[in-house]
């Protein structure tokens, strides 16, 4: 096998890891989609290896690509290039809360009254009662933005789910 072929297979080797422990997690946890406990449990243990694992492969990606860069065409140069961005990225991304742009809290929530709301009659809610003050937050609502910061009889509350 040839040295140019046998790094050009460490850098697609180094490259499908390096994206792999972005998006794994990414594909498993995602709102409203059934997640297996044992396929959450992976997704959570590599997301908090992500880091590490995502920077060492995007720097050995880099320096792979620094030694056939030389050798290589215009069409390949392009495509180093391209999968240098896409690691790189991909390390950059696994240190961000991504999971908060998914989730984000209600900050000023709108508030129907009973009458006019359009609430099926079986349709769960979490109530909040302080004092004469009421809310009822909708656990549809809720599923997907997990908080919602309030102010029930003049205290301020997270409602969380």
């Amino acid at each position: 096998m040839s040295r140019s072929r046998s790094f050009w297979i460490l850098l697609t080797a180094f490259a499908v890891t390096g994206t792999g422990v972005f998006f794994f997690p990414t594909f498993i946890i995602r709102p409203f989609r059934y997640q297996s406990p044992r396929a959450l449990l992976w997704a959570m243990a590599i997301r908090n290896r992500a880091p590490i694992i995502s920077l060492l492969c995007a720097i050995v990606c880099v320096i792979v690509a620094a030694m056939l860069w030389r050798n290589e065409n215009k069409w390949r140069r392009g495509l180093l290039t391209a999968i240098t961005l896409i690691v790189t990225g991909s390390s950059v991304m696994s240190r961000l809360n991504y999971f908060e742009w998914m989730f984000h809290p209600v900050p000023t929530p709108q508030f129907e009254s009973e009458s006019s709301s359009k609430l099926e009659a079986g349709e769960m809610i979490l109530a909040v009662r302080y004092g004469t003050d009421a809310r009822a937050y909708p656990i549809r609502e809720m599923a997907y933005h997990h908080i919602v910061n309030d102010v029930v009889g003049g205290v301020p509350i997270a409602v969380t789910y």
